[in-house]
């Protein structure tokens, strides 16, 4: 009996690792795709939306939130949210007013 590995052996096992990396791979960028459309999307009868996130560190992002006519971008850590500021949007003209008082 052969104790050593061919050429064609490892070939075949390298090709399947590839394979499997491939598909994990894709399998995690699809997830991504459908857990950001699923944050995104205005589903009827809610009122909070996540409009979008922007990770500025490691374990801290920025989000804007969508809160009936309100938008208010927060601060997010692994300890406390903050609110950054605060807009109404007025529909009718597309018009976003700033509130001050955040």
């Amino acid at each position: 009996m052969n104790a050593g590995l061919t050429a064609m052996e490892v070939l075949r096992m390298l090709g399947s690792m590839a394979l499997v990396i491939a598909l994990l791979m894709a399998v995690l960028w699809s997830l991504k795709r459908v857990q950001t459309k699923m944050l995104t999307s205005g589903q009827p009868g809610r009122r909070l939306q996540m409009l979008e996130t922007l990770g500025v560190g490691t374990r801290q992002k920025i989000a804007l939130v969508r809160v009936d006519e309100h938008e208010i971008l927060i601060s997010i850590t692994p300890t406390q949210i903050n609110t950054l500021g605060q807009w109404q949007v007025n529909p009718a003209s597309n018009r976003q007013e700033v509130d001050h008082a955040a």
